[in-house]
């Protein structure tokens, strides 16, 4: 038997019913979904283009980095799983859809064998209903961040959540500090068309509360050392990775009336793009330097900070996704849906 399809027409690809600008009024059939069927089409193969694994893999949890080092945490803790562990992991699948059991995880080398390939390698805790968890490595700044959410927003994820670095710009901050956002000061430009400034970016509670009980039993820190540990307020994110060589007086008018206590690239990208998505989202940061106290990021106290930081920040973000688990249907805050015109599914 013959069978037609129909090719993709990137003329009829675009994002009007999820940026609210489809003329809900007069249309004689009102949209039930974000995405048309080619938008999702394009996007699962995009996916896969730049992960190096099947779209199929990808979990309602994930996590957004831009170090190998995250990476590793990750896969190290994949490797110490065993059948049967309470979480209801049962494979890790790896770039190149390398699929590994439960039990049989090889080391994070193995598992990165065919990760040069791809542009943003993924890695996938597969948990049979889905719940488990994506980490990507995304690569450097808000345009990255911007593409690989526009595609993962047709998978419907319950939470993404950024896992970075940045610099610290409260002098009382120390190296390694966390930053939890609840507050996301937009100078990178990149999703200004699509979600004017004007419109605030809320933070998700569900979120930021299973991120600092996450943080708690991690850490083992709390009361008044936890709140030292982990901070909450405002991240700047720029596209300007330099931004610290401009002239003082340039960054202190910048600065002067802005309330962040963070700056790094892609957070409030993928914050505004799960506010123009509707998909919960996240930012666990850990304050790498301080370049505006004398404190800039240099080789030798950058790989020192690496390694001292890096298992406790990403497995907090681990453990949140995991507590959020258990019941996915409190993330979908109606904050997140629109007053007028919304669609019927997520």
């Amino acid at each position: 038997m013959e069978k037609a399809f129909t090719p993709i027409d990137s003329a009829s690809i675009d994002d009007t019913i999820a940026d609210g600008e489809a003329d809900y009024l007069h249309l004689p059939v009102k949209p039930l979904s974000l995405f048309t069927a080619q938008r999702v089409d394009l996007a699962l193969q995009r996916l896969e283009h730049y992960t190096g694994s099947h779209a199929a893999n990808i979990q309602r949890f994930v996590l957004f980095t831009n170090y190998q080092l995250h990476t590793d945490v990750f896969l190290e803790y994949a490797g110490s799983l065993t059948p049967g562990n309470p979480q209801g992991y049962t494979a890790l699948v790896c770039p190149g859809d390398a699929r590994y059991e439960i039990g049989a995880v090889p080391t994070p080398g193995k598992c990165r064998e065919h990760a040069h390939a791809s542009q943003m390698p993924a890695y996938h805790l597969l948990r049979d209903d889905k719940c488990g968890i994506t980490i990507i490595d995304i690569g450097v700044g808000p345009s990255n961040a911007k593409t690989i959410t526009d595609c993962l927003a047709v998978t419907r994820p319950h939470c993404w959540m950024m896992v970075g670095h940045c610099a610290g710009l409260d002098g009382r901050m120390r190296i390694g500090d966390m930053i939890l956002a609840n507050g996301y000061d937009r100078a990178d430009g990149v999703l200004d068309e699509y979600v004017p400034l004007e419109k605030p970016i809320p933070p998700i509670a569900e979120v930021q509360l299973a991120v600092v009980g996450a943080m708690q039993r991690v850490s083992g820190l709390t009361g008044d050392e936890l709140r030292k540990r982990l901070r909450t307020g405002t991240v700047l994110s720029t596209s300007d990775r330099n931004w610290e060589w401009r002239s003082q007086a340039d960054l202190y008018r910048e600065l002067q009336k802005s309330t962040a206590i963070g700056i790094e690239m892609e957070s409030a990208t993928i914050a505004a793009n799960g506010y123009r998505f509707r998909v919960p989202y996240g930012a666990l940061l850990s304050v790498s330097d301080m370049p505006l106290h004398d404190k800039p990021k240099l080789p030798k106290s950058a790989r020192a900070f690496y390694q001292s930081s890096k298992e406790e920040h990403l497995m907090a973000a681990v453990r949140a996704c995991e507590d959020m688990a258990a019941d996915p249907t409190d993330l979908h805050s109606r904050k997140l849906r629109r007053p007028v015109g919304e669609v019927a599914f997520r």
